[in-house]
């Protein structure tokens, strides 16, 4: 099977935000989109419905990205060209008070949730002679720090270190392995930020819109982006905390 026979993608955490804007994206742009939920099924089927509203083909998956079995099952037998790890948690709180179940659980889901996801998927595309790819999901946190997200901080800034080591033992492979990193985006998971105090901190004075950074997957999604791997991208408007 050629890189150019299979133009279905996983996007993670893809029933709102930013995985929702990426899916949409990819699927006006010819991809078929399993579309990735483990909360919200009726937010899901808006997103599988929209897809096919497009002309693209749409599956629903439900499973909880730091359970290893779930997803095992979940995943077995697919076979994807791309695949985008966007889903993610943060759980915000000064380091003193911070609970060990806020550090475990976003751990356990934006990081270990990478493993969890791409080790039933990674051994077909290479089996397949699949010359796809894979777009993890970090963050301005991860370059720059944020007071109140040490436990997102650190996992996003793992998320930059697998990207860099996994993009390295594929890239002969075709398989190419890029991250972006979003600033301030205007998607739910900011409702309770400071929005006002915020911009005066961007350079662009504005926040970044969801599919501002659906655009930049599509590119790195594409045949044209085939010579970029192990990148770390941002879209954050100027913005280094």
């Amino acid at each position: 099977m050629g890189e150019n026979s299979l133009k279905k993608v996983l996007v993670t955490g893809s029933s709102r935000g930013i995985g929702r804007e990426i899916a949409l994206y990819l699927a006006k742009n010819g991809f078929d989109i399993d579309v990735h939920y483990v909360g919200n099924q009726a937010k899901a089927q808006e997103t599988a419905d929209e897809i096919k509203a497009l002309g693209q083909n749409a599956e629903i998956l439900k499973f909880d990205i730091k359970n290893r079995e779930e997803c095992a099952k979940a995943l077995e037998g697919k076979l994807y060209y791309g695949i985008v790890l966007n889903a993610g948690i943060a759980r915000d709180n000064v380091f003193p008070s911070l609970e060990a179940d806020e550090w475990d659980e976003v751990i356990s889901t934006n990081l270990t949730g990478f493993y969890n996801v791409l080790k039933p998927l990674v051994m077909p595309m290479i089996s397949n002679r699949i010359k796809g790819r894979i777009i993890t999901m970090s963050s301005i946190a991860a370059l720059s720090g944020n007071r109140g997200q040490v436990n997102y901080s650190a996992s996003k800034a793992g998320i930059i270190g697998a990207t860099k080591s996994l993009a390295l033992e594929l890239a002969k492979r075709g398989i190419t392995v890029n991250c972006i990193a979003p600033g301030v985006i205007d998607t739910d998971m900011i409702k309770d930020v400071p929005l006002d105090e915020v911009k005066k901190l961007i350079p662009m004075k504005r926040l970044g819109q969801a599919k501002e950074v659906a655009s930049l997957a599509n590119y790195l999604m594409s045949e044209d982006a085939s010579y970029i791997t192990g990148q770390v991208i941002s879209v954050n408007g100027g913005l280094y905390l």
